[in-house]
């Protein structure tokens, strides 16, 4: 399957997703969008960490230093109440984006159509 870039500005509402069951760090948070996109959506290093150094800037995510489940030292991310207000503000700009979207490319021919 073909994995697909992110679109600009979703890598924020996604990684305030995974991050709404609690504390994660950076790799944790990657792995946990490529499973809930089944593989379709992957996360480099260098889009993460200025996503969530911006997400902090916000007050929408707050860190702390812990130890990973390898035993590595590790910044862990979480949701500040801010970040649920911001993700809840987001999911539904999405929604309307990806409504909008499906509209407009309704009656657009497939391949093999």
């Amino acid at each position: 399957m073909t994995r697909l870039e992110l679109l600009q500005g979703t890598l924020d509402v996604l990684v305030l997703r995974t991050l709404t069951g609690g504390a994660r760090h950076g790799y944790d948070i990657a792995r946990a969008i490529k499973q809930l996109s089944d593989d379709v959506l992957q996360v480099e290093e260098g889009a993460l960490y200025p996503a969530l150094h911006r997400l902090r800037a916000r007050g929408w995510v707050e860190s702390e230093w812990g130890r990973s489940e390898k035993n590595r030292r590790a910044k862990f991310y979480q949701l500040t109440e801010a970040g649920r207000e911001a993700l809840v503000d987001e999911a539904r700009n999405w929604d309307r984006y990806s409504e909008a979207v499906a509209r407009v490319l309704a009656d657009a021919p497939r391949e093999g159509a």
